[in-house]
């Protein structure tokens, strides 16, 4: 039988009525005037029931005759059984005396300011040396507010996971409920209080809880309640499933070379398992690539499930990703999913020149074997680099043709302009000759 009272919670175990302070106690919640709606109280006090239940059992945190308290408070460890005003005697297993500060009173022996050091095994005794009594002490603190996250990796569940905020040293549960809080008409009048349930843990992931058959245009309140011997605290986190969508990451990423084209490479993936293929629940994917020699990434988008492309390095080897989002840019992008690495295929004429530039040493060689290390040093550039020098000399070139072809141009025009100078004198004379001449002569 258990009792609660706005100062803390009550249990009524075999041995007398102890009581177990929370922090901050919850029932006293519902009195309280507090900024928690109405069925935000509703979903407390089920925690606070179900809390209620785990202290109820105090054999259920651990083996019987065990004994919790809080670090830094004072410690009444009972001997249950001695008769009223006779003498007790407390010993602890392992040491020779008992903590420093302990006093025995009514015979119960008082712990104060009880630290980890004072955790143990202590018993009682009678006058004549009898043992009445064992009680293993363990030591912790209260529960803190649990840090909670949630995430939807499709649009029909949604998961939450939490961590404690206290190192409480001592064995915890954890309580999960949700709220559904955007009500058609029709569920308002069926349920006034929202549609509510518990947030499924899974045991071979702990930590975590799933809220199955969730729906995409609704909101939801999750409590995460932290239990543990002395008392209890939550957090109360209300999610969207539009702003908590993330999908997992793309599946299947295959990257393939693409035959006599030096710069492309053809890239193609799959639908994550977790997300549904429905026609209006679509995803979009952003794809990241680089040569790995490089360290900056190139990015580009699509709905599609391939793309091509054509901007690779022949001869290099590229690393490419893919990630995924809702289609209408709901909450966030995935995961990266795992590399997948291709190298384009070689440009013919390089890959030519190089095979007949082998031949002929392979022959060299052949025709005169020695035994001495060849001296002429391997080349190791790179592919960018001699890309870069052809570039430059041509550039070079270009600018050494045009300067050519401006002095050219030049010397024509001085030289065409010299000759028109010498011509025209000649030309006034044989006229004016002329002009002089009677016209009988002329004719």
């Amino acid at each position: 039988m258990a009792r609660q009272e706005c100062c803390g919670l009550w249990t009524m175990p075999a041995a007398p009525l102890k009581r177990i302070t929370p922090s901050p106690p919850l029932p006293c919640l519902l009195q309280m005037r507090s900024s928690i709606p109405g069925l935000g109280r509703v979903m407390v006090f089920l925690a606070a029931a179900l809390a209620s239940a785990s202290f109820a059992i105090p054999e259920d945190w651990g083996e019987e005759g065990v004994q919790y308290g809080q670090l830094g408070t004072d410690v009444n460890l009972s001997c249950p059984g001695v008769r009223a005003g006779s003498p007790v005697q407390w010993r602890r297993a392992g040491a020779t005396a008992l903590p420093e500060g302990s006093a025995v009173q009514q015979g119960s022996l008082v712990l104060p300011g009880a630290s980890l050091a004072s955790m143990g095994t202590y018993s009682c005794h009678g006058e004549d040396g009898g043992l009445l009594h064992t009680v293993s002490l363990r030591l912790g603190h209260l529960p803190g507010v649990p840090f909670v996250s949630c995430r939807a990796s499709d649009y029909e569940n949604f998961s939450c996971s939490w961590t404690s905020t206290v190192e409480t040293f001592l064995p915890t549960r954890y309580i999960t409920t949700y709220r559904k809080k955007s009500l058609t008409g029709e569920e308002k009048r069926r349920n006034r209080n929202g549609h509510m349930g518990l947030c499924l843990q899974d045991p071979s992931r702990p930590g975590t809880c799933t809220v199955h058959r969730s729906e995409f245009w609704s909101s939801y309140r999750l409590n995460i309640t932290e239990v543990n011997p002395l008392g209890f605290n939550y957090r109360l986190l209300d999610v969207t499933m539009q702003a908590i969508i993330k999908p997992d990451p793309p599946e299947g990423l295959v990257v393939e070379p693409i035959p006599l084209a030096p710069r492309r490479l053809h890239v193609s993936w799959k639908y994550p398992s977790s997300w549904p293929k429905e026609p209006h629940f679509q995803l979009r994917f952003r794809l990241q690539y680089r040569p790995i020699i490089h360290r900056s990434w190139s990015v580009v988008e699509t709905v599609n499930l391939s793309e091509v492309i054509t901007d690779a390095f022949a001869g290099l080897e590229h690393v490419v990703q893919v990630s995924a989002k809702d289609f209408l840019d709901a909450g966030n992008w995935s995961e990266w999913s795992a590399e997948a690495r291709a190298t384009p295929v070689r440009d013919l004429a390089s890959t030519a020149s190089e095979e007949t530039t082998t031949d002929a040493r392979l022959e060299s060689l052949a025709e005169e074997p020695s035994q001495a290390p060849n001296p002429e040093p391997i080349n190791h550039s790179d592919p960018l680099e001699k890309m870069a020098v052809l570039v430059s000399l041509g550039i070079f070139a270009f600018f050494v043709l045009a300067a050519v072809l401006v002095i050219t141009i030049l010397i024509w025009l001085r030289v065409r302009k010299h000759g028109k100078d010498k011509t025209k004198p000649n030309f006034l004379v044989a006229a004016t000759h002329l002009k002089a001449l009677p016209k009988a002569q002329i004719l």
